[in-house]
C-alpha cells in the first residue's frame, strides 16, 4: 500500500476502486458526445465486445475449468449491464453528461433499499435518511416548476439506469468470493455486448456509417470497461457492497469535472440538487454502530 493510501485510511482495493470511479466520472463525456455518430445499443455492444475480447486474450489462461456457478454469474450481471449502460446511454444522446452522472448516482442510497427488498437486509435509519436527500436532490435536478418537474425522456431512463446499476453492485457482491474473477468478468462483458448487440433489431436501430468518431471511444472505452469491470470484481471480495458505494459515490462528482472542463454549466437548482445527491449518498452509508464496532475489531 502506498503512504498516501495510509494516510487517507485506504487498502489498496479500497484505493483501486478510487481510481474507477475517476475512470467511470470521465466516461460520461465520451460517451455524449459519441452519441452524435452513432446508436447507443450498438455502441454499448461495441464497447463490451472489445472489452470483453481483451479480457478473454489477457485471462486465457484462466478460462479452463470455468464452472457453470460462473458463467451463470457473468451471464446475470452481464445482462443487467446491458440493460443499465444501454438505458444509461441513450439518456446520454440529449442528456448533458454532467447532469447524466448525478442522476446515474442515484443509485448509491438504492443499494440498501434493493437489498431490504431482495435480500431482507433491513436498511438502516441513516440510510432512508439519504434516500432522502437524494430524491430532494433528483427532484431539484428535475428544475421543477408549475408544471412539475421538467426531466425529459433523457432523463427518466438515466434514473431508470440507476436502478439498474444498483442490482449491478447487488449482484457483483452477492458472488465476489464464490467465483473466478477475471472468468467471471470475462463473461459478463461478452454478455453485455452481444446482448446489446441483439437488442438493436428490437430498439429499431440500425447499424451506423464507420466514423472514427465513434470508433475511437468505442475502442478507447472497451479498454476502460475491462478496466473497471475486473477492478469492481477483484476489489469487490474485500470490500462491502456498503463501502463501495461510499467509494463510488465520487463517480458523479468526477463527472461534473470532466463536464465543467468541457464547458457544460449547470443552473443553481442543478448544482444544489446535485450537492444533495452527493449527501444522500454519503449519509446513507453511515452506521455509528457499524463503525464502532469496525473499529474494535482492527
Amino acid at each position: 500500500m502506498t503512504s498516501a493510501a495510509r494516510r487517507l485510511g485506504l487498502s489498496k482495493h479500497e484505493l483501486a476502486l478510487v481510481g474507477v470511479t475517476v475512470l467511470w466520472g470521465s466516461t460520461f463525456l465520451v460517451i455524449h458526445t459519441a452519441m452524435d455518430f452513432v446508436g447507443p445499443l450498438f455502441f454499448v455492444g461495441a464497447r463490451f465486445l472489445v472489452a470483453g475480447l481483451i479480457a478473454a486474450a489477457v485471462f486465457w489462461r484462466w478460462l479452463r475449468g470455468m464452472t457453470l456457478l460462473e458463467i451463470g454469474a457473468g451471464a446475470a450481471i452481464g445482462a443487467v449491464m446491458a440493460l443499465g449502460y444501454g438505458l444509461q446511454t441513450a439518456g446520454l444522446q440529449t442528456v448533458a453528461s454532467s447532469m447524466s452522472g448525478f442522476i446515474t448516482a442515484f443509485y448509491v442510497p438504492l443499494v440498501p433499499l434493493m437489498q431490504w427488498l431482495f435480500l431482507r437486509r433491513r436498511p438502516s435509519p441513516m440510510s432512508l435518511v439519504g434516500v432522502a436527500l437524494a430524491f430532494a436532490g433528483l427532484v431539484l435536478l428535475g428544475d421543477p416548476g408549475p408544471g412539475g418537474l421538467r426531466f425529459g425522456f433523457g432523463e427518466w431512463i438515466t434514473a431508470g439506469s440507476a436502478v439498474v446499476f444498483a442490482g449491478e453492485i447487488i449482484l457483483i457482491s452477492l458472488f465476489a468470493g464464490r467465483v473466478e474473477f477475471r472468468r467471471v468478468t470475462v463473461v459478463q462483458l461478452l454478455v453485455a455486448g452481444g446482448l446489446s448487440f441483439l437488442a438493436m433489431p428490437v430498439a429499431g436501430e440500425s447499424l451506423p456509417s464507420l466514423d472514427w468518431r465513434w470508433l475511437l471511444p468505442a475502442i478507447g472505452l472497451g479498454v476502460a470497461s475491462m478496466v473497471i469491470q475486473l477492478t469492481m470484481n477483484w476489489a469487490q471480495r474485500a470490500v462491502s457492497a456498503v463501502r463501495a458505494t461510499i467509494i463510488y459515490s465520487g463517480e458523479p462528482v468526477w463527472a461534473g469535472v470532466f463536464g465543467w472542463i468541457a464547458g457544460e454549466r449547470l443552473p443553481w437548482p442543478a448544482l444544489v440538487g446535485a450537492a444533495l445527491i452527493v449527501a444522500g449518498m454519503l449519509v446513507s452509508e453511515l452506521n455509528p454502530r457499524r463503525r464502532s464496532r469496525d473499529t474494535i475489531e482492527t
